[in-house]
């Protein structure tokens, strides 16, 4: 469904996309965490930005929080925000959390200011010295280890997915979707089009043309089609209640930064087979490449790093990437 609404508009598709993941991971919380954002409305709308650049101050009862995070995305529609933080672990070592705020508790600033995706309304959110109840703080640690507080009471199978690998597929599933649609408004337009050049013909007859929508086509199918599988067999261990397998975890991981990169492949060779075409403002084709080109920098979609850690598995050492 993400990648059909980014096929029509890539800012929407991005904005359902991670805004329809927040309800799932605030299901990890403790009880009474989703009792706060769920009781008063189960409709409400969760924002989040997850750089871990909050600092928490523990107090009677929770923490104080005070941090000022960029691009996120919707804000402007939610009540409440997932925040990245750090608290001092008990021997010292930082602790990366995320935390629960109300809209109460934080402003934004009307930044969002760029070149693609220039419709999630990626903006800044401001929190000073807000305090947060210990149960709305939930450790990254946790969340990894598949050992949420809330797999307590939500007990199916979808809740035993790790975060990593859902939170990531989100952030790539609107690329591939903007793409596809690209891809379909190309055929359209090019179909019929009569080349202007002095070699005149018909665009469909040419060769070069053909291979380009070929490869284009394929890049996004291999993307679609490993990204489904891995999810299917994330599902298939969840729902037998086994392990998930670490390999199987960073080829998650993998195949999802991969299809980001194979997405951007097929819309470059889209954008530069259309010719001059592309080049006007609103037209399908440039603001698809746009907002593909903005999704793939992405903290996610950090491509060699995150191949990087696949490589360091595969040759039995130990990987450090917290998206996996």
């Amino acid at each position: 469904m993400v990648r059909t609404l980014a096929g029509a508009c890539g800012s929407t598709g991005w904005v359902a996309s991670v805004l329809g993941v927040h309800p799932w991971h605030v299901a990890l919380f403790p009880e009474q965490a989703q009792d706060d954002v769920f009781g008063p409305d189960p409709d409400t709308i969760i924002c989040s930005a997850y750089a871990p650049v909050g600092r928490l101050e523990a107090v009677t009862g929770g923490y104080r929080l005070t941090g000022h995070w960029s691009f996120s995305s919707g804000v402007d529609h939610a009540s409440w925000v997932l925040l990245g933080a750090v608290l001092p672990g008990d021997d010292g070592t930082p602790q990366h959390v995320t935390v629960l705020v109300p809209r109460a508790d934080f402003r934004t600033d009307d930044v969002w200011d760029v070149v693609g995706l220039r419709g999630t309304g990626s903006n800044d959110v401001h929190v000073a010295d807000a305090f947060v109840p210990a149960h709305r703080v939930l450790p990254h640690a946790a969340q990894s280890a598949l050992l949420a507080p809330g797999q307590d009471v939500n007990t199916g199978a979808l809740y035993r997915i790790p975060f990593a690998a859902v939170f990531a597929t989100a952030v790539t599933a609107p690329v591939l979707g903007a793409v596809t649609g690209c891809l379909e408004s190309w055929l359209l337009h090019m179909r019929e089009r009569v080349r202007g050049s002095t070699s005149g013909g018909r665009f469909a007859d040419d060769p070069f043309a053909q291979v380009a929508i070929a490869r284009a086509a394929s890049e996004v199918d291999a993307a679609c089609l490993q990204m489904d599988r891995n999810l299917d067999a994330l599902v298939a261990h969840a729902v037998a209640q086994e392990e998930i397998p670490l390999e199987l975890r960073a080829r998650t991981r993998r195949d999802q930064v991969l299809g980001t990169e194979r997405a951007l492949h097929a819309v470059d060779l889209l954008f530069k087979t259309a010719g001059g075409n592309s080049l006007h403002r609103g037209n399908p084709i440039e603001r698809a490449w746009r907002d593909a080109h903005a999704g793939s920098v992405h903290v996610a979609n950090d491509i060699d790093r995150a191949l990087s850690g696949y490589g360091r598995l595969a040759f039995g050492l130990p990987v450090d990437d917290a998206l996996v």
